[in-house]
């Protein structure tokens, strides 16, 4: 059976129409009225952006949501889980500052900001799933603990996964850093000699000490690696790889069952709402933020997450690529963007594979508000 997906489009023609009120019409038209009883504890999951990042969602959208959720009589708190690698997100009381330079104050958005997994991402519980990969997965207790949850995501691209959309924000935004490691179990950075400087980059953002100089060349220990593509984000001439046919597939079928362990608990209480704008090539966990490669789309809500990921895709997809980015080639509609990025992952298998476990439908009906 189809799923509904909501979209308001960017366009504006008078002060009825901003996006504030278009944010709270979809609030309303994906029955958000419906999933949250008075005092419900009301997790707002969302990406703080890493410091330096400056594409992540607006708190002046996030205060929408939250006021809608005070209005229903919920408790809305913020929410998101530490990193496993090094940088401003790795353990909560850093990640409560870089909220706060990033505008998450409470005097802002009238929610607390709580991170899920406590201080040194210790703080979870498993879930049991029937799952090709996993019997159980470890979901952060302030997620478990929660009794509703709006899933506010900022979809972009993403150097492993091919683009991030809501099912990887609820598998790595809803896990520990144990649960991160899980899901990038068996991928295993490769260092091509011939393209290595030795500038050591690598080498200063590993934080699991597997990068090493053998003389004047970066060399990965495998039985130290755990995939997380830190390096392959932060080396200035792309000397680093996975084996991608082998490793991403099984890493994205790893992710949409986590997503699916995050949402059991939550049975009929969970609503999507994803951000088509500033739709940059990289993830918001990298410290700037890129050329966007489309130009601004909108907003879409669902129920479902499988089906809100396809049709971001596929309005993604549609679009003109921007020249001046970094896509080099899918600049006609109905090319895939993400794959003129990174042309070794095909991202829509998450969503198939999302569909295959039971997380959703990639069916869907698409009413514009």
């Amino acid at each position: 059976m189809a799923s509904t997906v909501y979209l308001c489009r960017m366009r504006v023609k008078n002060p009825d129409e901003n996006n504030r009120v278009k944010i709270s019409k979809l609030c309303n038209a994906v029955g958000l009225p419906g999933i949250i009883k008075e005092g419900d504890l009301t997790a707002i999951k969302l990406h703080f952006g890493e410091l330096g990042c400056d594409t992540f969602i607006k708190p002046v959208y996030v205060r929408q949501v939250v006021d809608h959720v005070r209005n229903l009589k919920g408790k809305p708190f913020l929410t998101d889980t530490n990193t496993m690698y090094i940088g401003s997100r790795h353990n909560a009381a850093d990640h409560l500052i870089n909220a706060i330079r990033h505008g998450f104050a409470y005097a802002v958005v009238d929610a607390p900001v709580i991170i899920a997994d406590g201080l040194s991402g210790n703080n979870y519980g498993e879930v049991k799933i029937k799952g090709n990969h996993f019997h159980s997965v470890k979901i952060a207790r302030d997620i478990m603990d929660a009794q509703a949850m709006v899933v506010l995501t900022h979809v972009k691209g993403h150097a492993l996964s091919g683009f991030g959309g809501a099912i990887k924000n609820l598998a790595m935004g809803c896990a520990p850093p144990l649960g991160k490691r899980d899901q990038h179990q068996g991928m295993q950075a490769e260092v091509n000699e011939s393209d290595c400087i030795g500038c050591e980059s690598c080498v200063s953002q590993c934080p699991f000490g597997a990068i090493t100089m053998k003389g004047e060349k970066a060399y990965v220990d495998k039985s130290i690696c755990y995939g997380c593509s830190a390096c392959l984000q932060f080396c200035p001439e792309h000397a680093i790889s996975f084996i991608w046919n082998r490793d991403v597939p099984l890493f994205l079928e790893r992710m949409a069952e986590y997503a699916l362990g995050a949402v059991l608990g939550h049975p009929g209480k969970v609503i999507y709402i994803s951000f088509l704008m500033d739709i940059t090539p990289d993830c918001d966990c990298v410290p700037w933020s890129d050329s966007p490669i489309v130009p601004d789309i909108g907003f879409l809500a669902s129920p479902d997450p499988v089906a809100i990921d396809t049709a971001a895709l596929d309005l993604i997809n549609a679009q003109e690529g921007l020249s001046c980015s970094s896509l080099h080639c899918n600049h006609h509609p109905g090319e895939n963007k993400f794959g003129g990025v990174w042309d070794k992952v095909n991202g829509r298998y998450i969503v198939e594979y999302g569909q295959f476990i039971g997380l959703g439908s990639m069916e869907y009906t698409l009413v514009e508000i």
